[in-house]
C-alpha cells in the first residue's frame, strides 16, 4: 500500500510540475507575440539621433547667447 501512495505522489508531483510548465511555456510565447506586435507598431527611436537632436538644441542656444550678448 505505501507503494501506491508514493506512485499517486509521484503522479501528482508530474502534473503539477507539467501545470506549471505549461502554463510558463504559454505566458512566454504569448509575451514574445506582444513584443513583436508592439515593435512593429511602435519602433523605437534611434538614440543617436536623439542625441543629435539634444546636442543641436544646445548649439543652437549657446550660439543664440552668444549674438545677444554680442548685440548688448
Amino acid at each position: 500500500m505505501e507503494t501506491n501512495l508514493v506512485v499517486e505522489g509521484a503522479k501528482i508531483m508530474l502534473l503539477g510540475t507539467g501545470t506549471v510548465f505549461l502554463f510558463i511555456a504559454i505566458m512566454i510565447v504569448a509575451m514574445n507575440t506582444m513584443s513583436a506586435i508592439l515593435t512593429k507598431q511602435y519602433p523605437e527611436a534611434d538614440p543617436i539621433e536623439i542625441n543629435n537632436q539634444l546636442n543641436n538644441q544646445k548649439i543652437v542656444a549657446a550660439i543664440v547667447a552668444a549674438i545677444k550678448h554680442h548685440r548688448s
